[in-house]
C-alpha cells in the first residue's frame, strides 16, 4: 500500500519510507555534546540533567515545541541516552482510551523517560489520568460501576514526560502548566545547518566539500530534517551525474533539478505566493480558501509551509486572513500594490 508525503502529491511506499526512517534514525546524534543548534536549549538543558543525575532523581518534565523537523524527537532520545534510562516512545493520537496510557504508565521503570509526540492531540479523557500521575506520580483507576464503584489510586515510579508540539497553543493550560522546563526550538542559522550536513555525510560516507555543505544549507529552510533529506539526494545526483562527491556547482545543480530556489522555496511555496498574488490579489485570504485553491491540506500550509514564509518576511497572518508582502511581489518581480490596493483588487 502507497501513502502521500506530507506536502506533496509523490506516493511513498513502505519500503522507501521505512528506509528513510532508518536512514533519520542513524544520522540523529545520541548525545548532547554532538547535538548542533539551539544554543540557548542545549545549555540549559545540560543543568537540569546534571543537577537531576547528581540528585539521582528523575527530571522535571519538558515540554518542546516549535516547528517540525528541528531536533524535538532526537533530544527526546538524548535526554533519556543523558540519564542512562530507557526511552518509551508514543504519540498523542495512538492513545484513544485512558487504558492504553495507564498501560505504558505503569510499565515505567524509575526515572524513565515517556515521550508523546503531538501532544497537543491527546484526548482529553486519557489527559486527564496524566494529571496525577505528572504532579503525584500516582494513577487513579474507577473499578465497578454505579453505586459500587470505588476509586483506587496506583503508584508509579518517578518519571519525566518529555511532550513535544508544533502547536503549543492548543495545549490546555492545565497539561501546560505540569510541564517543569519549556523548550521553544527556533529555526537553524546557515552555520549550523551547514555543520549538521557535513557530519550527515560523514556518517554516510558522501565525500563533500565546504562550499557543497553551505549550498544545500543555506536552501535547507532552517530545518536539518530537510537537510539530511536534501543532502541524500544531492548523493544520488552527484553519484549519476558527478563523480560522487558534493562540490557547491554539483548542490547547485541536484537542487535546481528538484526546483529548490537559493532562498530554500519549493514548488508549493511558490505555489501558496502565487495563488494569494494572482487569484486573491494579494490578500487577505482565508486558510481554508487557500487550501481549497492549491489542493493541500490546512494542517500542512500552517504547520510546514507558513512558518518558513513568514519567516522570509513573504507571507503576513492578519485576523482576516493570509497576505502577500511587498518582499513577496519583489520575489517574483511584481510591482507591489499601492497602499489598500490588494483589497481594492479583490473586489473585482
Amino acid at each position: 500500500m502507497m501513502e502521500r508525503s506530507a506536502g506533496t502529491d509523490r506516493l511513498i511506499s513502505p519500503r522507501r519510507r521505512t528506509e528513510d526512517l532508518e536512514l533519520e534514525q542513524s544520522l540523529r546524534p545520541a548525545r548532547l555534546s554532538e547535538y548542533v543548534g539551539q544554543a540557548k536549549v542545549k545549555e540549559n538543558l545540560g543543568i537540569y540533567l546534571a543537577a537531576a543525575l547528581q540528585r539521582g532523581e528523575a527530571l522535571d518534565h519538558v515540554l518542546l515545541y516549535g516547528p517540525p523537523g528541528l531536533g524535538k524527537t532526537t533530544l527526546a532520545n538524548i535526554i533519556a541516552n543523558e540519564l542512562g534510562v530507557s526511552l518509551r516512545v508514543t504519540s498523542g493520537p495512538a492513545l484513544e482510551r485512558p487504558g492504553d496510557l495507564a498501560a505504558i504508565l505503569t510499565n515505567l521503570e524509575r526515572r524513565d523517560v515517556l515521550f508523546i509526540d503531538e501532544i497537543h492531540r491527546l484526548n482529553r479523557t486519557v489527559e486527564e489520568i496524566l494529571y496525577p500521575a505528572m504532579e503525584d506520580f500516582a494513577l487513579d483507576i474507577i473499578l465497578g460501576k454505579g453505586p459500587g464503584a470505588r476509586s483506587v489510586r496506583l503508584d508509579l515510579s518517578p518519571f519525566t514526560l518529555v511532550g513535544a508540539t508544533t502547536r503549543a497553543g492548543l495545549l490546555t493550560s492545565p497539561l501546560r502548566d505540569r510541564f517543569g522546563i519549556v523548550a521553544r526550538f527556533e529555526f537553524y542559522r546557515q552555520e549550523e545547518l551547514a555543520e549538521i550536513v557535513t557530519r550527515a555525510a560523514s556518517i554516510l560516507g558522501i565525500p563533500i566539500e565546504p562550499d557543497g555543505a553551505v549550498e544545500i544549507a543555506r536552501r535547507a529552510r532552517g530545518t536539518p530534517r530537510v537537510a539530511n533529506r536534501l543532502l541524500r539526494r544531492v548523493r544520488d545526483y552527484a553519484q549519476v551525474k558527478a563523480e560522487g562527491a558534493i562540490t557547491a556547482e554539483v548542490a547547485r545543480a541536484a537542487l535546481h533539478l528538484m526546483d529548490v530556489d537559493q532562498q530554500g522555496l519549493d514548488q508549493t511555496d511558490r505555489l501558496l505566493l502565487r495563488t494569494i498574488i494572482e487569484k486573491f490579489g494579494g490578500g487577505p485570504v482565508g486558510v481554508e480558501t487557500l487550501a481549497a485553491a492549491t489542493a493541500e491540506e490546512v494542517e500542512t500550509i500552517e504547520d510546514v509551509y507558513e512558518p518558513f514564509l513568514m519567516q522570509l518576511g513573504l507571507l503576513k497572518r492578519t485576523p482576516r486572513g493570509r497576505t502577500a508582502t511587498r518582499a513577496a511581489y519583489a520575489y517574483f518581480g511584481l510591482p507591489a500594490p499601492g497602499e489598500g490596493a490588494g483589497e481594492q483588487a479583490s473586489l473585482f
